[in-house]
């Protein structure tokens, strides 16, 4: 569609997943866009592959979030590729494995909220003077959040629950530069993170909660990502937007 033509995108974690369909529905928009990976150089050169292959434009940058300089080791790497940017998606993040609030170790609460908190509200913060008036952030949270008690995932609900903080106070922030901020929040959605989890029983199970009667699929998420992008959007910012398939009907 060419909507995001002469625009330049940062996906965090966009090696695989839900990162990768976006970076991939950003690129066909017409963005130039910047896959960040931490650890999967293969998987981050499988992505960039795929969008030059659709005829997109698109370069792999690494950096280890969540550990300490991480915001700054991404954005100096984005700095030799290209200049200023227009759209930052925070996407990347990280689950625990947690029966329930017994079972979290000090250790594992503070790796999540290092790299789901943490990396970005720093990511952000670096970005401001690098984001160009009129752009645009996203940050990829959950429907856990709001309205639906999981307690198997407490950590990682709490820790999104502070990214949906941090769209509200930027986007008020940085209204006054045009610069839209957004959360969008997927339900359970299909991806390497679930591997042989979403399967029989349980996939039927996990669909039924959906109003849809599925599981989401990436490109769901892109999708929604897509419109807050682009300038459609230009009216809409400090919102939660519900990508779960109507799970919290």
């Amino acid at each position: 569609m060419n909507t995001l033509n002469g625009k330049t995108a940062l996906v965090t974690g966009a090696s695989r997943g839900i990162g990768r369909a976006i970076a991939r529905r950003l690129a066909c928009d017409g963005a130039h866009v910047a896959v960040h990976y931490g650890s999967n150089a293969r998987a981050a050169a499988e992505t960039v592959g795929e969008i030059e292959a659709e005829g997109g434009h698109a370069f792999s940058l690494q950096a280890d979030l969540g550990a300490a300089g991480d915001a700054e080791k991404l954005w100096t790497a984005f700095d030799t590729r290209v200049e200023g940017v227009d759209i930052l998606v925070n996407n990347a993040g990280v689950l625990n494995d947690e029966p329930g609030i017994e079972h979290v170790t000090r250790e594992q609460f503070e790796r999540i909220f290092a790299v789901n908190t943490t990396s970005p509200f720093f990511v952000s913060q670096l970005a401001l003077p690098r984001l160009r008036d009129g752009g645009r952030i996203v940050n990829i949270s959950t429907m856990l959040t709001r309205g639906r008690a999981m307690p198997e995932s407490v950590s990682y609900a709490m820790s999104k629950g502070a990214l949906d903080v941090l769209t509200s106070m930027l986007a008020k922030q940085l209204a006054p530069r045009a610069i839209t901020v957004n959360t969008v929040a997927p339900g359970v959605i299909d991806t390497e993170i679930h591997q042989g989890r979403i399967v029989g029983a349980a996939r039927e199970w996990l669909s039924s909660l959906s109003a849809m009667g599925r599981v989401g699929v990436p490109e769901d998420v892109a999708d929604a990502v897509a419109f807050l992008a682009s300038d459609d959007s230009r009216w809409v910012t400090g919102h939660w937007m519900d990508a779960s398939g109507g799970t919290l009907l």
